[in-house]
């Protein structure tokens, strides 16, 4: 694809390094290819009629007009080619896109939560259960509201603007949003999706080549927006796997309970009072002074 990609690269489109890209570079490739020869085209054929049909060579209106029907032949042929790029090519591989969606058993699962300005990215833990969710308890500490009184969510990873997939597994995300509509925007995967409040709208991806990668929101989403940025990050198996222990070591943190669920002092409501020492009986309560001191 190197090879063929000439007009892509000199317009900065950066290299793919997904699965499927490939047909997305073959078909903005073709159609580059084919706006350049239209701009060609017409402009040359704009300078022909500005020379032909000077008022010098034609002081007199010609009614009459064209008659010939190349034109028309030239028109019909460039409206068929650009059926045939949007029937033929566009829309059977969006619908791929979006209707074969490969088996979640073998897929790496996350949830991408947009909000003015950041991604914050949900993984399950070893359990392969996503923690249940509500925005009672979004605080500064727990940014996608995890109940921490859901077992499933105990060992829930949470990241905020760094995502950690491996290479040559398939990653489905699915995408939603804390305040207004954004887009999850994968330059060098060829993929993005808008993330919609109230929504959970799925994504797919294959990486194929290990690396540090932009995620930016392609969406014009408040006067933050030209910083809504992050990084996808696609390791080794094996760095992978160190990635996953380390977060998992702080995912305790990452959910402890939201600020305002426990007693003063920090002890959780539902502690029991120290037991009193076996063979020491308990001090007698203290009587009032008569003074009152």
């Amino acid at each position: 694809m190197t090879s063929l990609a000439l007009i892509n690269e000199f317009l900065g489109q950066p290299p793919n390094a997904s699965e499927h890209g490939y047909q997305i570079d073959h078909i903005l490739e073709f159609c580059h290819w084919f706006m350049g020869t239209l701009f060609i085209g017409w402009s040359l054929f704009f300078i022909f009629v500005l020379i032909r049909f000077r008022k010098g060579r034609h002081p007199a209106a010609d009614h009459a007009g064209v008659r010939s029907g190349i034109s028309t032949h030239l028109e019909f042929s460039v409206v068929l080619i650009e059926a045939v790029l949007l029937l033929g090519f566009a829309i059977p591989l969006w619908a791929k896109r979006v209707n074969e969606f490969p088996p979640t058993k073998d897929a790496i699962v996350v949830h991408a939560v947009g909000q003015q300005f950041n991604w914050n990215f949900h993984l399950p833990g070893p359990d392969g259960q996503f923690g249940r969710r509500d925005v009672r308890f979004v605080t500064n500490s727990n940014p996608l509201g995890l109940d921490p009184n859901d077992p499933a969510g105990k060992d829930d990873i949470v990241t905020l603007g760094e995502l950690h997939v491996p290479v040559d597994r398939v990653v489905i995300v699915e995408l939603s949003s804390k305040d207004v509509i954004h887009n999850f925007c994968l330059p060098h995967m060829r993929i993005a999706g808008d993330a919609i409040p109230g929504s959970l709208i799925p994504m797919w991806f294959k990486p194929i080549r290990a690396g540090s990668y932009e995620v930016v929101c392609g969406q014009l989403c408040g006067l933050g927006h030209y910083g809504m940025k992050g990084t996808l990050v696609v390791d080794t198996p094996e760095d992978y796997q160190a990635w996953l222990k380390e977060r998992a070591e702080l995912s305790g943190t990452q959910n402890a309970p939201a600020p305002g669920r426990q007693p003063p002092g920090g002890a959780p409501a539902t502690e029991k009072p120290a037991a009193q020492p076996e063979n020491k009986p308990a001090a007698p309560p203290t009587s009032p002074s008569p003074s009152g001191e």
